[in-house]
């Protein structure tokens, strides 16, 4: 019976290849399309998961308001790892971590320098924590004293040459000498921190300190089988209270009670580790972590390209249903019962699909190294994988089900009595199912259409708004700080350059990571304190002519006030919270260092505009700016807007080459800089637009071959029309309404939707787009134009056919 099915299912191929072709090419696509979501939406959801103690690890998470500001931080305070080792008994380990930025490392006895980008502090008890297959080295000591480090393999093989370094020495930044007493296997990919280097956290002095109100440190925590992390989150706050409260006393005039009272407070939370990558986007993360709400969208993108494909196969299968319903009827006449017929068709439907699958993998293989760049991954097909070949076998028998259900037991339901008489047809002629269907894939066809457009107007109004500081002609020398004694006469040889305005050196920059939050007050005394967290940024004098900032009152720095040491300007977003009038010549009071003893009291001597120094899906805060024109950082360069940028680089780079004695350079444009912020975005309008195309394209084949169908089934309606004297404009208005009117109702249900999804979007954003009138109108046009078009094809090749062949049998 079933090589009769697969016979008589060729036989029904190769007699409508047209559509047949349609039906497994709209089916390959939708699954490819499915197949390369599936497997990024896969990756996205198993991140850390090589980590044995992947269910009982958790990270501490910061919730602190105060100073009329709130914010949720990756880290916490350097004592609260051993605090909970010691006084917390679910608590199996605890140990952490502390980025150390960029770093010149060379082996000692070697004159190369390498600029190594992945560094930390970390405590031995991260090897008890996390999972790093050590390649050399003994677990119980690794790190447990100063000045040693751990590496990974492939740093050990660029700076020794092999994976048996231990007891070899590098060279940090030209003069911290390190031993090496452990080599790691490289972190992987999925994962939410990445280190090379990982220094031992006995050596940094910060480590040993027992300030309870700075937070600095990634601390991670191994909970016991069975504990509640409830009762640890409770005992954290309560470690928090008990070591805490008199450093907090000292430095703020209040106790926690009335601080409290006032809506002041740190809360502390576990957040699983298998949660950090897609709902971890706080302050201090060790590197950007995706967003959940993406991994949903294009996981929904996945299941609706589907969707749409398998709509394509029970509409055309229903469509088709007439020309096999005298097929339908003699089989039933002839003994046949309504499993057989079932089987039959769905036989059909899965054949279709196997097809489809096969096709799909090969269209899959063949964009993976698009989709790669396209969502920067490295995925691939496991196709050996036993698991991965049964998912395959699953879904040709799952897709053929889903989309061949409906055709197979409609068709099997019709009465062979009104089938041969040809009653059927006037059945078919409803069509209701394949109107649905048709609205409802130009439905989801016109919400991807606007959720691209939304996202590229978005990242086109984050590229053209006024930030409050000019970011073009910027060019920053990272490694300028690394000169040392050599900085001066670098800074100097630039800044004498015809095509240099300006240059500044500092390392706090709008589109950086480099930030120090502090907490200021004005007045002194116990309850009459008032305070606001600001972020403080060193800068010298130049600063504000490079930058491009505007003063709003007073002045900025200059080496003519010998004051300055101990002045401050501030944004208009900070007097606004200090509640300023005139805020020049107001004191303002700053913690030296974190055990909050010792204060230093600044003069405002100016305030600048406020401008976007961070993302701008935030707000802008409070900002300071200090004075220190000795410092030794980046160094940023403005630019003449006429200037031969590719010839500048390489006349900034002799005169780097002259003063570094051979060490890196290393640059980059802030404009450039500043588009990585919005990297995401990018990537999901980038996935939107193929994606989308891809629905639409799906969407039409269907529609094509549903057109071509209504033109053979009205072939002879239209040759009766046209003897009696209808034009071919007519015939062709009479085919194409029938699918306008369907496709401007799929319009109707999408755009409030589009509208809504588009709002909720932009609401991540403190500065966003606008969604314009005549954004939706202009997607409803576009969407109606390529439905015409692709109707169109079959409507005038029906209303310019000779009505003649038509109606000769008749």
């Amino acid at each position: 019976m079933f090589k009769n099915y697969l016979k008589i299912a060729f036989r029904s191929f190769q007699k409508q290849r047209f559509y047949a072709a349609i039906n497994i090419l709209g089916l390959s696509i939708g699954i490819a399309c499915c197949l390369l979501i599936s497997l990024f939406v896969w990756d996205e959801m198993n991140f850390d998961r090589q980590n044995e103690k992947f269910e009982n690890i958790y990270r501490v998470t910061s919730d602190l308001k105060f100073g009329g500001k709130r914010e949720i931080y990756a880290v916490a305070q350097a004592p609260l790892a051993a605090a909970l080792r010691e006084d917390v008994p679910e608590v199996e380990t605890a140990g952490r971590f502390r980025p150390w930025g960029n770093r010149l490392v060379k082996k000692e006895g070697t004159q190369q320098n390498f600029n190594e980008q992945r560094f930390a502090w970390a405590d031995n008890q991260l090897f008890d924590v996390f999972t790093f297959p050590l390649l050399g080295g003994d677990k119980s000591s690794l790190l447990t004293m100063p000045n040693t480090i751990a590496i990974s393999e492939t740093a050990a093989k660029r700076h020794f040459g092999t994976l048996n370094p231990i007891g070899q020495n590098l060279i940090l930044d030209n003069e911290m000498p390190v031993k090496v007493t452990g080599v790691f296997k490289d972190m992987p990919r999925a994962s939410h921190f990445h280190y090379d280097f990982l220094l031992s956290m006995e050596g940094l002095d910060d480590a040993k300190t027992q300030s309870w109100g700075s937070h600095n440190y990634q601390t991670y925590i191994v909970m016991k089988p069975g504990q509640s992390v409830a009762t640890v989150e409770k005992k954290i706050s309560e470690i928090f209270h008990k070591y805490g409260s008199a450093q907090i006393k000292q430095g703020t005039g209040f106790s926690m009670e009335e601080l409290e009272a006032k809506g002041f407070w740190a809360r502390y939370t576990l957040l699983p580790l298998k949660d950090i990558h897609l709902k971890s986007n706080f302050v201090a993360e060790h590197e950007p972590n995706s967003d959940e709400s993406y991994v949903w969208i294009f996981g929904a993108i996945a299941l609706f390209i589907l969707l749409i494909a398998c709509i394509n196969f029970m509409n055309l299968s229903t469509a088709r249903s007439a020309s096999r319903s005298k097929e339908v009827g003699m089989r039933k006449v002839l003994g046949s019962v309504k499993k057989q017929l079932v089987g039959q068709f769905l036989t059909e439907a899965i054949l279709m699909s196997g097809f489809a699958f096969l096709l799909a993998v090969i269209f899959a293989s063949f964009a993976m190294p698009f989709f790669n760049q396209l969502t920067n991954k490295e995925l691939s097909l496991p196709l050996t994988n036993p698991t991965m070949l049964s998912l395959l076998f699953g879904g040709v028998i799952l897709v053929g089900l889903l989309a061949g259900s409906y055709p197979a037991f409609y068709l099997s339901a019709f009465k062979p009595l009104e089938v041969l008489k040809g009653k059927i047809q006037n059945n078919i002629r409803t069509g209701w199912l394949r109107h649905s269907l048709v609205v409802f894939q130009f439905t989801i066809s016109t919400l991807l259409l606007v959720g691209t457009v939304v996202i590229y107007r978005q990242l086109d109004f984050i590229q053209q708004k006024r930030l409050g500081f000019d970011k073009e002609q910027l060019v920053t020398i990272n490694s300028a700080g690394d000169l040392a004694s050599s900085f001066e006469g670098f800074r100097n040889d630039i800044e004498a350059m015809p095509e240099v305005k300006s240059a500044t050196s500092t390392c706090f920059l709008p589109v950086t990571s480099c930030r120090s939050d502090n907490t200021t007050w004005i007045d002194s005394e116990g309850s009459d304190r008032q305070h606001v967290n600001l972020q403080c940024w060193t800068v010298d004098d130049s600063y504000e002519l490079t930058l491009g900032l505007e003063m709003s009152d007073g002045r900025f720095f200059s080496k003519e006030f010998k004051t300055d040491s101990t002045a401050i300007v501030l944004n208009e977003e900070a007097v606004k919270k200090y509640g300023f009038v005139k805020p020049v010549g107001r004191h303002i009071n700053m913690y030296n260092d974190n055990q909050m003893k010792d204060f230093t009291t600044y003069t405002v001597v100016g305030v600048v505009k406020n401008f976007n120094f961070e993302n701008l899906r935030d707000e802008i805060g409070p900002l300071a700016f200090f004075y220190d024109q000795a410092q030794t950082g980046p160094l940023t360069i403005r630019l003449d807007g006429n200037t031969n940028i590719s010839g500048f680089i390489d006349k900034i780079k002799s005169k780097w080459e002259a003063s570094s004695s051979g060490l890196p350079f290393d640059y980059a444009f802030l404009d450039e800089r500043f588009t990585r912020m919005y990297e995401s975005e990018q990537r999901l309008g980038n996935i939107f637009i193929v994606f989308a195309g891809l629905a639409i394209f799906i969407a039409c084949l269907g529609l094509l071959a549903l057109a071509a169908f209504t033109a053979e089934r009205r072939s002879k309606e239209i040759g009766v029309r046209k003897v009696l004297g209808a034009t071919s404009g007519n015939i062709i208005r009479l085919l194409t309404s029938e699918f306008s009117r369907w496709v401007i109702l799929s319009n109707l249900i999408a755009l409030p939707l589009a509208w809504w999804g588009a709002h909720r979007w932009l609401e991540n954003f403190a500065y966003r787009t606008e969604v314009d009138w005549w954004l939706m109108a202009g997607a409803f046009v576009t969407v109606m134009v390529i439905a015409l078009l692709t109707v169109s094809f079959q409507s005038i090749k029906a209303a310019l056919a000779n009505p003649v062949k038509s109606l000769r049998s008749e």
